[in-house]
């Protein structure tokens, strides 16, 4: 049997990972009939006897670009390496081919309450009104749909009137050596920590008026870390400029590497203020790590986190809600489960 896996758009962040993920069970599975042909832009995956990489780096120059791969190429590649089976990691069905096709569908912007305005963000208002379209009518052409999450499965069940027994829920596995655990001090218990990137929904601003308030009334003794170099596009630049306007104690230290971010659940408490995410991948990590996790009240960390005796919740369109849990902790008022 041949199955195609298709994942152009993967290239950082949780797509790789995803993509990280399926090509290591294709690696590792013991079924020498089936001949696995990943189709990737960038990665660069390993060759084996049954694994046959596909890459189209120049998928990535633009949106017409991808286009013309999905319109054009895609189909053609099904054909001429005679496929039996599509895997879609890209949240939508291949056009122009009648081979029985999986989709998993990781992304959750079409599917939540928030609705984007197009003044507020014109990527965000395409993915949730345009590319969102797309997704429900894939769900609805698939042959099957894997989603990582029981509130993703009920959504597709809702926006596309699919059978439940259509959509399998797959929860995203984290391969981690945890080497060592949270460790509460007084450094740690005044450090917070955000691993995110700079779109609007990540909601980075939350933390930069919580923090606004704590100075404000002389609390100044904690810091707070970005994974961001305050330059990614213009709502991250406002925002690095409000920090040094009003002197507040965020660091801005870029991009880190996967093991400098595990370090830093050991030691700071995990900010998590996002009001979308499919799962929000650094809830699973800082739980493995047995950190303090302050978490957006949302469907998404509700589900990640029930059960988690160290996970404390607040509105994440609340300011004044996020600086309490965050002056409690500094001030020690918590009496903590570690």
């Amino acid at each position: 049997m041949n199955i195609m896996v298709f994942d152009v758009p993967a290239e950082i962040g949780g797509a790789l990972a995803i993509l990280n993920e399926f090509y290591g069970e294709a690696k590792s599975s013991q079924d020498k009939n089936i001949h696995w042909f990943f189709v990737v832009s960038r990665p660069e995956l390993q060759e084996t006897k049954n694994i046959k990489v596909l890459r189209f780096p120049w998928v990535k120059k633009s949106w017409l670009h991808r286009l013309y791969f999905d319109h054009f190429i895609a189909a053609k590649l099904i054909k001429k390496y005679r496929i039996d089976k599509v895997l879609s990691l890209q949240n939508i069905i291949v056009p122009h081919t009648r081979v029985p096709q999986t989709v998993y569908v990781h992304q959750s912007i079409p599917f939540v309450n928030y609705k984007f305005s197009i003044k507020e963000d014109k990527l965000l208002w395409v993915y949730q009104n345009i590319i969102g379209r797309s997704i429900i009518k894939s769900i609805k052409k698939a042959e099957k749909v894997i989603v990582q999450t029981n509130w993703m499965k009920a959504a597709c069940i809702e926006k596309s009137n699919v059978e439940s027994e259509k959509i399998e829920v797959l929860p995203p596995r984290i391969n981690v050596e945890v080497k060592k655990y949270f460790e509460p001090n007084e450094e740690s218990l005044s450090t917070f920590f955000y691993p995110a990137a700079g779109s609007l929904y990540k909601n980075h601003e939350i933390i930069v008026e919580a923090c606004k308030k704590l100075v404000s009334k002389s609390i100044k003794d904690f810091k707070v870390i970005f994974t961001l170099m305050g330059n990614e596009n213009p709502y991250i630049l406002s925002l690095y400029n409000e920090v040094k306007k009003n002197n507040l104690p965020i660091e801005f230290v870029g991009r880190l590497s996967r093991d400098q971010v595990f370090e830093l659940y050991t030691k700071s408490i995990l900010l998590f203020p996002s009001y979308i995410e499919t799962v929000g991948l650094p809830l699973l990590e800082a739980k493995l790590h047995r950190g303090i996790i302050v978490a957006s009240d949302c469907l998404f960390s509700r589900e990640i986190l029930d059960g988690y005796e160290n996970a404390y919740f607040f509105n994440p369109f609340d300011e004044d809600d996020l600086s309490k849990l965050i002056a409690r902790f500094i001030t020690s008022e918590f009496k903590l489960t570690l």
